[in-house]
């Protein structure tokens, strides 16, 4: 009954949305039904709390998203990579961004020890990072900057492995203006921040 009663509700906050929504803009629906046409690829995390087209003010049809645990981009996610394929070569994106957050779950869970079953394989990617930096991430007093550090070179290796991709390297060599982004999530603020790690073509990076 719980249950039903949950749906019923999710169901009725679509309605008042769609009501809402026809009432500023009558053929807007319409107009989505038709046709896609992002500008931007946004790869992020799962976390219920990072809604990319809330947290940069988007619209439906402006934003093409794909989500995992930590926003890893791996060679052998098929899913991820075929997402990729599809922005860029369908879709026509013009950017790629890559967004972590701060106190990610995935992240504080690969700088520990635990046994967490089948998403440990998962996470042993991050774990390779956090071993590439231990050094750095060591000196750090506190144990919730860490954890936002690690999310911030994890970032930072997504959009290199974006970046190698070969079908981006492949829109790059046709001469396309696309560019990979590396963006940092703030829970405490709502306020995103850019990690100046951007790629303009063939890991020529943009550091400025």
């Amino acid at each position: 009954m719980c249950q039903n009663h949950y749906l019923k509700n999710l169901l009725d906050e679509n309605r008042t949305w769609v009501e809402s929504v026809k009432k500023t803009n009558p053929s807007f629906f319409k107009t989505l039904s038709q046709e896609q046409h992002p500008k931007l690829l946004w790869i992020g995390c799962s976390d219920s709390r990072v809604p990319a087209s809330q947290v940069t003010n988007l619209k439906p049809g402006d934003i093409f998203v794909h989500r995992n645990i930590a926003n890893l981009v791996l060679h052998s996610d098929m899913n991820c990579q075929s997402v990729i394929q599809y922005a860029v070569e369908a879709l026509k994106v013009n950017h790629i961004i890559v967004c972590g957050h701060h106190g990610c779950g995935g992240i504080k869970a690969a700088m520990h020890t635990a046994d967490l079953g089948l998403i440990d394989n998962w996470l042993r990617n991050i774990k390779d990072i956090y071993n590439l930096h231990t050094d750095e991430i060591s000196s750090i007093p506190d144990e919730s900057d860490k954890v936002n550090q690690l999310s911030e070179l994890n970032v930072k290796a997504q959009v290199r492995h974006v970046a190698e991709n070969p079908f981006v390297q492949k829109q790059w060599d046709l001469g396309r203006n696309l560019s990979v982004h590396g963006l940092i999530y703030s829970l405490k603020t709502g306020l995103l921040r850019d990690l100046k790690i951007s790629v303009n073509g063939k890991m020529n990076e943009n550091k400025s």
